[in-house]
């Protein structure tokens, strides 16, 4: 059942959290084989279902203590063609999977939702290419073609909406937003950024935020950034004018590392979660309409705890 489709309850003010990142968890911390970083394949697997729906719960958990809302992300960042065809996927064996990932996440909202934690279910999309880098840039009729298969399946399930993670140009944006439109599912987009506050293409985020609105109606219901260190990004926050002022969300890095430094790496740095929770205060201070927060690489339960602890009280002394 699609609870909230028809108004998404992160749209007002009341605060939400999502989870931290699923896949470094994953790997990391649970040692789990993750091939292409693609957190669905595990959902082959009993023991792997079993994971993650601890994982899920585990946050559930956290949004209950706090009586704050929670986004489930669905883990499918990677359940899109190219990258199932890499796992030996056929395309009846993808939909199911991605199917699966939803049903997962509704037996979490059944288990924990209440009138104080609202649950919103998302189906999570990511990018054709690699996360962190633009490669085999498509039109943004080439990114409506290729993302409405895993939209318009997640437009026959209990998912709430979809959100486009790690997005690094804005065409691929601009298509997933076309295709969400055609499939009559909320969307919300979420950039990545370099360390000067710039996607890797070099667009400012201000204007790709901008670009998407013009070009598909202004359609996407909020937009977000991810993978990235606040220190990266918050000087070109500015006062939040023009296409800025459409950011709700933020799911940064706990690494102060570039890009290029974290996909070099070969153990995780989870940064200091105390420092980052204080980051993330203090960028909802200065900016009230920020209400959907949670974590990216690097981020675990630790994080998102200590980023509600932080910030609730400042979000309710803003609204």
């Amino acid at each position: 059942m699609n609870k909230y489709r028809n108004h998404l309850p992160q749209l007002g003010d009341r605060f939400f959290l999502t989870d931290g990142g699923i896949e470094t968890t994953l790997i990391y911390h649970d040692h789990l084989d993750l091939p292409y970083f693609a957190a669905f394949h595990l959902l082959q697997t009993s023991q792997g279902e079993s994971a993650l729906r601890r994982y899920f719960q585990t946050y559930a958990e956290i949004a209950a203590h706090f009586h704050c809302g929670l986004i489930l992300e669905s883990p499918t960042w990677r359940a899109s063609a190219d990258w199932a065809r890499r796992l030996n996927y056929t395309d009846e064996e993808l939909a199911r999977a991605n199917r699966q990932a939803i049903d997962l996440l509704e037996t979490v909202r059944d288990a924990f939702q209440t009138p104080r934690t609202p649950i919103v279910i998302s189906g999570c999309l990511g990018p054709r290419g690699d996360g962190y880098s633009p490669e085999n840039l498509m039109s943004s009729r080439e990114a409506t073609t290729y993302h409405s298969t895993q939209i318009d399946t997640f437009a026959t399930t209990a998912a709430d909406m979809v959100c486009a993670i790690t997005m690094n140009y804005v065409e691929e944006a601009i298509g997933i937003t076309r295709a969400a439109e055609q499939a009559d599912m909320p969307v919300a987009i979420s950039f990545t950024v370099e360390t000067d506050g710039c996607l890797p293409t070099g667009q400012h985020l201000r204007g790709a935020i901008e670009q998407v609105d013009k070009e598909t109606g202004g359609y996407p219901s909020y937009f977000m950034i991810n993978c990235a260190h606040p220190s990266h990004f918050e000087a070109v926050l500015g006062d939040f004018e023009g296409g800025l002022a459409r950011i709700k969300g933020l799911r940064a890095n706990a690494s102060r590392k570039s890009h290029a430094e974290l996909d070099a790496a070969t153990e995780l740095d989870s940064g200091d979660p105390h420092e980052l929770a204080r980051q993330y205060a203090e960028l909802v201070q200065r900016h009230p309409q920020l209400n959907v927060l949670g974590g990216c690489c690097g981020t675990d339960h630790r994080h998102i705890e200590k980023i509600a602890k932080a910030c609730l009280p400042t979000q309710r002394l803003a609204s």
